[in-house]
């Protein structure tokens, strides 16, 4: 009898702890799942400058005329003493409290509970900030705030001008000059025309995912100028340097031994002619160059790379430059505001020479541009140039390789059209 009643009580419990037990798994199962929950709804922060602002009262403000570092933080209640410290263990490397300057905005951070000023964030740039922290002890740092490059797919189409156009389709204003960049050795931009076409893969770089601060290189562009179509593709030809270079879709290189003008586009007042009638002179001769109307100051580049043979004035060249790039090739350039190169000096293509200006027999601000094959001045329009180095044959593969999808996706973009006739 003692035997059952042993049995009976050990059974009971053995029944009560198994139910604890499983009473004991559940609960946990159900904080486990309670607590995944919360996680997962949980909302990310919002972080600005590296930190969570709402852990702040913070006042958002901009420097004006007549405000100064010290005089802001005096309107926060900062006392006198501590700014002075401040200004002395904070170096101006880091932050110079005597400039800060006009239209900058800046952050006031104040405790929630006591409003007691904690610190100040200055903004230098649109990239970076100032952090400066100034509560239990002084504390500064940059903040650069993360770039984001977004790939961009546009078209358009020539009215007046290229920048026109670029920005007709709400392009950035930056790509302008890049695209010219590009096809400035197989595009003669003064002949561009009304209804002129162009595709283009470009990248621009925002901060804070919409604010934008320029344009990063172009990947690939199609310029269709009098119904041919010019394509452009970025390729990395050099890895050890990190060498990039444009070229078109059967591989040929878009650079050419000579520029295709000596200065950003702009507008030819008189091209090479045998007779002209001279505007100062006031009688017919020749014209044996091509004439850049442009502002006094345009920057004036060497169209190849070249050695300055005369750097100098003459009443009727004015100051002027002249450059032997082979045996073969020469190139003058006169009427210029200032020279920037002298005899002797080695320049390489693209590299500034001088200034637009009026000097020696000009009626307005120019570059007046000669070119010479052989010793004879001729016109640079109507010669067969060389081009520059082409690809490496054992690139050419990765090169269709690497551009197919790209070729591909330019295609598939319609042109935008125009009626040239309107």
């Amino acid at each position: 009898m003692l035997k059952r009643i042993l049995s009976i009580i050990l059974f009971m419990v053995l029944l009560t702890s198994c139910q604890e037990g499983a009473s004991k798994k559940n609960t946990n199962k159900s904080i486990a799942k309670d607590s995944l929950v919360t996680k997962a709804t949980e909302k990310p922060k919002d972080l600005k400058f590296g930190l969570n602002l709402e852990d702040y009262e913070v006042h958002f403000d901009t420097v004006r005329r007549g405000d100064f570092f010290g005089g802001i933080l005096d309107q926060h209640k900062v006392n006198p003493q501590m700014v002075y410290t401040i200004t002395q263990q904070i170096p101006d490397t880091v932050f110079n409290s005597r400039k800060i300057n006009v239209g900058k905005p800046y952050l006031i951070l104040k405790d929630k509970d006591s409003l007691r000023t904690l610190g100040m964030i200055y903004e230098n740039s649109k990239v970076e900030a100032t952090k400066l922290f100034f509560d239990d002890s002084i504390y500064v740092e940059k903040h650069i705030k993360p770039i984001v490059e977004k790939k961009k797919i546009a078209s358009g189409v020539i009215t007046s001008s290229l920048s026109q156009a670029i920005d007709d389709a709400g392009i950035n204003y930056r790509v302008t000059s890049k695209f010219a960049d590009i096809y400035q050795w197989s595009v003669d931009f003064f002949k561009l025309q009304k209804g002129d076409q162009f595709k283009i893969i470009y990248n621009e770089r925002f901060i804070d995912d919409t604010v934008s601060i320029g344009v990063g290189e172009i990947d690939a562009a199609i310029l269709k100028h009098k119904d041919r179509e010019f394509y452009a593709f970025n390729f990395l030809v050099d890895s050890t340097t990190g060498r990039y270079d444009y070229f078109d879709e059967k591989a040929k290189t878009l650079r050419s031994f000579f520029l295709k003008a000596p200065i950003q586009y702009s507008r030819i007042s008189s091209r090479y002619t045998r007779k002209r009638f001279h505007p100062v002179q006031k009688r017919w001769k020749a014209h044996l160059g091509t004439d850049y109307a442009a502002p006094t100051g345009t920057p004036i580049w060497a169209t190849a790379d070249g050695v300055v043979t005369k750097s100098g004035y003459t009443r009727g060249n004015g100051n002027y430059v002249k450059l032997k790039h082979t045996n073969k090739y020469s190139t003058q350039y006169l009427h210029m505001s200032k020279r920037a190169v002298k005899v002797g000096e080695y320049v390489k293509q693209g590299e500034l020479i001088g200034y637009v200006g009026a000097t020696g027999l000009a009626t307005g601000p120019h570059v007046c541009y000669r070119f010479w094959v052989n010793g004879k001045q001729v016109d640079p329009y109507k010669q067969d140039l060389p081009d520059a180095e082409p690809m490496e044959e054992e690139m050419k593969p990765s090169y269709f390789e690497f551009i197919q999808p790209i070729k591909e996706e330019l295609d598939s973009l319609e042109y935008i059209e125009v009626d040239v006739e309107a």
